[in-house]
């Protein structure tokens, strides 16, 4: 059995498209569009590293946990980006080796710093960043999880509630896997896309108002007391 430090599920972040609303009271940037390309990690280059994230030279990827017991990681690309602007964003991850399948990675913005870090285990290593909207692939049936491999939209950093979730349709363990996030800001809406064209799971979240106007995007994972490797092979994103 897999522990969050309060019990919830793996989370692997997927294929996303967001689109959301400006809040009223928060400006619309007119400032240049963000751009954010590892087509492979060769080396750190702007992202803050916590836990046990860390880049691997031989295999090009970021690699959020690696195989250990009670790991957390987390990465946050170095530019902010705006989040009264739509943005589009890409990953391929591998869920891999280990003990078993858990806990699972999430795709996060948040606008508690470049050092944030939460739990392990069903924590997903982003339980408690409270400034946070978390799109988590999740694949370990903690207490409160949908059954079978699974999205999720989590808000506040509280793992245990979803606002929305759906199942993925195709397993996140063993095997690397693409997802898509892509976010309009005028409407408010997100559709996730995990490894095709059809959407997953759509929902509606207004991402200036829960984070701020502007936020660190990245990744977390964890691993409790199963444990496997969650890399992430690729990453983009343009807002």
């Amino acid at each position: 059995m897999s522990y969050r430090t309060r019990a919830k599920g793996c989370i692997l972040t997927v294929a996303l498209s967001l689109v959301a609303v400006a809040t009223p009271g928060i400006a619309l940037a007119d400032g240049p569009p963000t751009t954010i390309d590892y087509p492979a990690f060769l080396d750190a280059g702007t992202l803050s590293l916590n836990g046990t994230a860390a880049i691997e030279p031989q295999s090009q990827v970021l690699r959020l946990t690696g195989g250990g017991y009670r790991q957390e990681g987390s990465a946050w690309a170095g530019q902010q980006i705006d989040l009264t602007r739509s943005f589009d964003t890409t990953f391929r991850a591998y869920l891999h080796a280990g003990t078993n399948r858990a806990d699972g990675i999430a795709f996060l913005v948040q606008s508690a710093g470049p050092l944030a870090l939460g739990s392990w285990g069903g924590g997903l290593g982003y339980r408690g960043i409270r400034q946070s909207v978390a799109v988590e692939l999740d694949d370990y049936p903690n207490p409160g999880d949908p059954a079978g491999d699974h999205v999720g939209v989590v808000l506040r950093g509280n793992p245990d509630y979803h606002l929305a979730t759906a199942p993925t349709g195709t397993p996140l363990y063993g095997n690397p896997f693409s997802v898509r996030v892509a976010y309009d800001a005028p409407t408010h809406g997100l559709t996730v896309y995990v490894n095709g064209d059809q959407p997953t799971l759509s929902t509606t979240v207004d991402l200036a108002g829960e984070v701020g106007p502007r936020a660190w995007a990245g990744f977390t994972g964890a691993t409790g007391s199963v444990t496997s490797t969650q890399d992430i092979l690729s990453w983009s994103l343009t807002s």
